[in-house]
């Protein structure tokens, strides 16, 4: 299935593992599999090559910073741990990000974002491959697939984001509009406002204040964002 992001959770606990198995389905756009065996879930990393390992690091015997240290460069480790005391091992080991157990929805939304953001800088930048991508946000109880080249601009509303789209329509999730900016291409969309986020190639002019996009709406420019307006070709 395409624009699928891969995952492995390598955890010795049960309740573990049920944890990040849930909270990759309500977020969506994710597959798991997942291993008690330390052995097992190493062996089916280096044979599939995953995008994001989740890796408790005291599992017995075995330390999850061991499997760390053997992994290809390309695959995004989360560690998963009770014990603080490891996080500096880990982002030494260059880690995304360290879930300290138990861990929230949000925090682990947040950790994707920047693995997210890690898989995307892998590309390279203007490639068809990454225009053509795109998101899976959950709207009530469904998962939308939303292409980036249809997004026109997105904006915060309370504790929700709307999606406004080139085909016609908006999409509403519960996706805060910081963790929608971690997933989105850099370069290809922009934050101009803390409540919106514009596609840049949507843009039919702008000033400092304001910017007008090609669907004839007109978003405002905030203060502390319009320095990211000086990337920008002159119009």
């Amino acid at each position: 299935m395409e624009n699928i992001i891969k995952c492995i959770a390598i955890d010795d606990e049960p309740l573990a593992i049920d944890v990040i198995a849930k909270f990759c389905e309500r977020r969506g756009g994710m597959s798991l599999r997942a291993f008690s065996d330390p052995d097992l879930g190493l062996e089916a990393v280096l044979s599939d090559k995953p995008d994001i390992l989740f890796l408790d690091i005291e599992m017995g015997d075995t330390s999850g910073l061991a499997i760390a240290s053997r992994l290809p460069a390309e695959i995004c480790v989360i560690f998963t741990t009770a014990y603080l005391h490891y996080a500096v091992e880990g982002f030494n080991l260059d880690a995304v990000d360290y879930l300290h157990k138990p861990f929230s929805y949000n925090r682990f939304e947040t950790a994707i974002a920047k693995a997210i953001r890690r898989l995307g800088r892998g590309m390279s930048a203007g490639t068809p491959a990454k225009r053509q991508g795109s998101i899976v946000v959950k709207q009530g109880y469904s998962n939308v697939t939303i292409l980036f080249d249809d997004i026109i601009y997105i904006e915060a509303v309370e504790r929700y984001s709307r999606i406004y789209r080139r085909s016609g329509g908006r999409v509403v999730t519960r996706i805060l509009l910081k963790q929608i900016f971690g997933m989105l291409p850099a370069g290809d969309f922009i934050r101009v406002h803390r409540s919106f986020i514009i596609s840049s190639s949507k843009i039919a002019s702008y000033t400092r204040q304001e910017i007008r996009l090609i669907s004839g709406q007109s978003i405002p420019v905030g203060r502390q964002y319009a320095a990211v307006l000086d990337s920008l070709p002159n119009m």
